[in-house]
């Protein structure tokens, strides 16, 4: 082929321009473009940032936006646009054809940019935590606000639209219009980027976090290097493009601002903290989705949003993928939610044509629909809290055809496929691991505990305080005390007791509401190596002071005149701002805050946590048929249901545990705070149980386990769902004694929640869970590590153990009621009456004075304590059994069993009370009861308008026992002995059971 003059010119000129851009290029960086960034000022300078306002307006000279329809001009809403943390922030006016900000005046809108600057060249840069930028942004809004003298639009990308909605809930939504993000996922974990497994994208960032990036920061060129590996092949499609076309530069020149951006010149460091930050929160503690968000010394929940929110989504986003960004709906549920789908990816969402022709002037007419100037835009839709499962099958064709379109889309679609095969894999793996996998170290060490171990309450709390010092230990009032804080807090109470004269071994009350300072008080006397009285804030006080030989009690504010009242000196501790004594304190009343810790010398025989396994730690009070007793918790009894309770809740360092249980109560102490600490979960703490706020702080504390004592969730399951309410979604309740009608219907008001029953005697070994979700009323099996134990028969008539050849005791057989006895593995307190030769010679075994039986499978069903058994002629009658019988009627709130005596000799009874307004009849009576055997069926059931529950919620049948048999009516039925059925109590039939003592 002969080759022409003007073909070899054409070439020539080609290899020129090629040479001459090329050598541009690498002089540069880049093709040098007559382009010019927009106008701004820098309207405040800050450490953290620096705020941009763009076409600030001249001194003197109204600034105005479009025309309106009535011709006349309205101010320019003002709006805050926030980038990512490792992009800078030019991302917002990367080119006149494509730049956010020039759109968004030209709309009539005050755009605002937040500038946190390159983090490697600011001073403090890299250590820089997210709690920073969330503040740094609800900052700039107060600045904003200020300069305009009116409430603003927030708008964030990617991670900056994370902010956004983080700052939002910081603020409760104060002075915000409305939220816009780009790409911001909520959920992260559940719709991870290219279909990773939500298992595997934990795991790699819990590695991340404790191992790559805990000293060390993201420099620029790797964020730039980590984005391109998100889509190698696209990235090498536009480098070889580029390549390509490097002879004709007017080709290229359109595009070269956006190509040199996202070619390193708009990518920053990453500081680590920053990092570490998102990591745990995002994504290992998934705090997005859960609540309980920390921001400083401040709780949130993204429930705390109550603007409106537009979430524009890229429907081929890879990275912020739609389903996840459709959780703000779910998460956010007193915010009005929308979204506006865009064909676009990640980038260009914000940057290049897409942008300019679709997002900008949607976002401009959201916000002229919420400003009352214009109206509801085209494309915009509603998202309602179920809208962010699977995609679309639009969505879905276009997510496919443009895998189809390049290699890369080929290669995720593989991975993508891989993935869920993996998701499967691992959720099955999980489901028969996961217990082991995290419950083998705490049973082991459970298993290595001895008489003589060191263990206790104030020592698991100086083991957290020392492996885990930042996170989260106590959340209340929206305030977040970490561990390290509590720690030292301790301390200091410790040395305010050794002042006033507290000693190693003394008995020490403590009386005070569920709050932080009650907690901290317990562990300063664990750390003294005192003994905590745990008193209940009875009118019976005196009476407790006397039982327990306790004449000094640590003391919130509130009850300091009840305990100098009651003759005992108080310690006050806590309380707060609202704290109110007297400036002159008598010698009864003596206030800790006022000691001066660092002023007090520790003597000589003071040692920290010198708690063992076999002493005495706590001393808690029961009352049974009316008397007070007291029970003894040794810190290896502590220590039992502590682990015990961490290992069948499965708790972990991401959970947060919702103390409502009183901390007075066994189960709050040892099952709540013990099974939190040993875990090293988050404790939240409320200033009393409220229904009508407990959704809301479940939402922003985060709340993955409620504790519960005995019918404490019948308020709760009481209170009404309103319509288009929307309730958390809870994953546990854990607690003792919750009736079986209470339990069935808290399933049916949070599906999908778990209860975990428990029981554990106060002074033995023992703790029994219900893991099975089938079960409802059971107590379960012994956790491993826990005392062995076995099931007697015991008499019907005097409750004594029966004993058959040799003098031994009778086991029990299945479905047959017995007495629990444990067989206790260390040495057992004196004041505990211990049981020899029970099965063989020699042995030893302790028992619970409680009444179960056991079904096939090994699960243990409790019948009621011995004392509580009503012994009637036809046989005993257990509590427990016929109050969760009768509580299956879905008519019946709830039933306690009681005895009377009559002119035939005890008669067991029964009251219940109505749930709603449907009639309870004897047939209904007589159906629910037929699952108990006949010679275990009350003589009598009857209706009352309420049953009375004692301060930790338990149901009291004590008054209606103090009056005797119930009142004939129609009410009232009585047990026919022939037929076995219920028929209404007449008056004679009543005149002929009533003593002489009755009438």
């Amino acid at each position: 082929m002969t080759l022409s003059p003007d073909i070899l010119a054409v070439a020539l000129k080609t290899a020129t321009s090629y040479v001459v851009n090329a050598i541009e290029v690498l002089r540069f960086g880049g093709l040098q473009t007559d382009e010019e960034f927009s106008p701004f000022e820098i309207a405040t300078r800050r450490p953290m940032f620096r705020l941009r306002r763009y076409y600030a307006p001249v001194a003197g000279v109204a600034e105005h936006g479009r025309v309106g329809g009535d011709a006349e001009e309205r101010p320019r809403p003002p709006i805050v646009l926030v980038p990512p943390m490792m992009i800078s922030a030019d991302v917002w006016d990367v080119s006149p054809s494509t730049s956010a900000v020039a759109a968004l005046h030209a709309a009539g809108m005050d755009p605002w940019v937040i500038d946190f600057g390159s983090p490697d060249l600011e001073d403090g840069g890299l250590e820089r935590t997210l709690t920073d930028h969330v503040v740094a942004v609800s900052d700039a809004v107060d600045l904003v606000t200020a300069a305009t003298g009116r409430s603003v639009h927030l708008a964030g990308y990617s991670q900056g639209g994370m902010f956004c909605y983080q700052a939002a809930a910081y603020r409760r939504s104060r002075d915000l219009e409305s939220v816009v993000t780009f790409g911001a996922p909520v959920d992260v974990r559940g719709n991870a980027p290219l279909g990773v497994p939500e298992d595997l994208i934990v795991n790699v960032a819990r590695f991340v976090a404790d191992h790559v990036f805990s000293d060390r920061s993201l420099p620029g060129w790797m964020a730039l290097a980590g984005f391109r590996l998100l889509d190698p092949i696209k990235t090498a499609r536009a480098q070889v493009g580029f390549l390509r076309q490097l002879h004709d530069r007017e080709a290229l020149i359109g595009h070269e601002r956006q190509r040199r951006f996202l070619g390193g010149e708009g990518f920053v460091a990453w500081s680590g903290p920053a990092i570490v930050d998102v990591l745990h929160q995002v994504i290992i503690q998934n705090r997005m989705m859960v609540g309980g968000f920390v921001v400083g010394d401040h709780v949130v929940s993204l429930a705390d949003i109550t603007c409106p929110v537009l979430a524009v989504l890229g429907e081929v986003d890879e990275i912020g993928v739609p389903a996840g960004v459709r959780k703000i709906a779910a998460v956010a549920p007193g915010a009005d939610v929308f979204e506006f789908p865009v064909r676009a990816g990640h980038f260009g969402l914000v940057v290049g044509s897409t942008a300019s022709s679709l997002t900008w002037p949607a976002v401009a007419d959201w916000i002229d629909w919420r400003e009352g100037t214009g109206d509801r835009p085209k494309g915009i839709v509603e998202v309602g809290p179920d809208s962010g499962g699977d995609p679309s099958p639009g969505t879905a064709v276009m997510l496919a055809t443009e895998g189809a379109t390049q290699i890369a889309g080929v290669g995720v679609g593989v991975v993508r496929g891989a993935g869920h095969l993996a998701v499967g894999t691992l959720r099955t793996t999980r489901a028969l691991g996961y217990e082991a996998l995290h419950a083998a170290p705490r049973l082991l060490r459970l298993g290595q505990i001895q008489t003589g171990t060191r263990i206790s309450f104030a020592k698991i709390m100086a083991e957290r305080a020392r492996t885990q010092p930042d996170d989260a230990c106590f959340l209340f009032s929206d305030r977040v005390h970490t561990y390290s804080a509590v720690d030292a807090r301790i301390t200091n109470v410790v040395r305010g007791m050794i002042e006033v004269g507290v000693r190693q071994g003394d008995h020490i009350g403590v009386l005070m509401e569920t709050r932080p300072s009650a907690l901290v008080a317990i562990a300063a006397l664990s750390r003294l190596g005192a003994v905590a009285v745990l008193l209940p804030p009875s009118q019976d006080l005196a009476e407790l002071l006397t039982l327990s030989s306790v004449s000094e009690v640590v003391v919130d504010p509130e009850h300091a005149a009840r305990v100098t009242d009651a003759g005992a000196r108080a310690l006050v501790l806590g309380g707060g701002a609202d704290r109110d004594l007297p400036g002159d304190l008598g010698a009864g009343l003596v206030d800790l805050e006022r000691i001066d810790p660092d002023a007090v010398e520790l003597p000589r025989w003071y040692v920290p946590d010198p708690g063992r396994a076999g002493d005495l730690a706590f001393v808690v009070f029961t009352r049974s048929t009316g008397a007070w007793q007291t029970k003894l918790v040794t810190n290896h009894r502590w220590a039992l249901s502590a682990f015990g309770t961490a290992s069948a809740a499965r708790l972990t360092a991401a959970s947060t545990v919702y103390c409502l249980s009183p901390l007075h109560h066994p189960s709050g102490l040892l099952t709540a705070v013990g099974g939190a600490v040993a875990a090293g979960s988050r404790i939240a703490l409320s200033r009393g149980f409220d229904p009508a706020t407990f959704d809301e702080e479940i939402r922003r504390y985060g709340v993955t386990a409620v504790s519960y004592t005995w019918a404490m969730m019948r308020e709760l399951v009481r209170r009404p769902v309103h319509p288009g309410e929307t309730l958390p979604a809870i994953p546990l309740f854990m607690g003792s004694g919750m009736p079986r009608g209470v339990w069935r219907r808290l399933l049916d008001r949070y599906p999908g929640t778990r209860v975990l029953e428990f029981y554990s005697g106060t002074e033995v070994d023992v703790v029994l869970a219900n893991l099975s979700t089938t079960k409802q009323g059971a107590r379960g099996r012994p956790l491993p590590g826990t005392a062995e134990v076995r099931l007697v028969e015991v008499d019907p008539d005097s409750g004594a153990i029966r004993t058959g050849p040799g003098g031994y005791a009778v086991p029990s057989g299945v479905g047959a009621p017995g007495v629990l006895l444990t067989r206790p593995r260390l040495r057992v307190d004196a004041s505990v009456r211990r049981l020899r030769g029970v099965f063989r010679r020699g042995d030893t075994w302790v028992s619970t004075d409680d009444i179960f039986e056991r079904d096939r499978d090994g699960d243990y069903w409790q019948l009621g304590q011995a004392s509580t058994v009503v012994r009637t002629a036809h046989g005993p009658v257990f509590p427990i059994q016929v109050a969760d019988a009768l509580g299956d009627l879905p008519e019946v709130d709830l039933a306690v069993l009681y005895g009377v005596s009559a002119a035939t000799g005890p008669v067991a009874v029964a009251a219940v009370s109505r749930w709603g307004c449907t009639a309870i009849t004897a047939a209904d009576v007589g159906g629910a009861l037929a699952s108990v055997p006949p010679t275990g069926r009350p003589d009598i059931v009857h209706v009352v308008d309420d049953i009375p529950v004692t301060n930790w919620y338990r149901p009291d049948a004590t008054g209606f026992a103090a009056r005797g048999l119930p009142k004939a009516g129609p009410r009232t039925w009585i047990r026919d002995p022939g037929t076995g059925g219920y028929v209404r109590l007449t008056k004679a039939v009543r005149d002929g059971l009533v003593t002489s003592d009755q009438l």
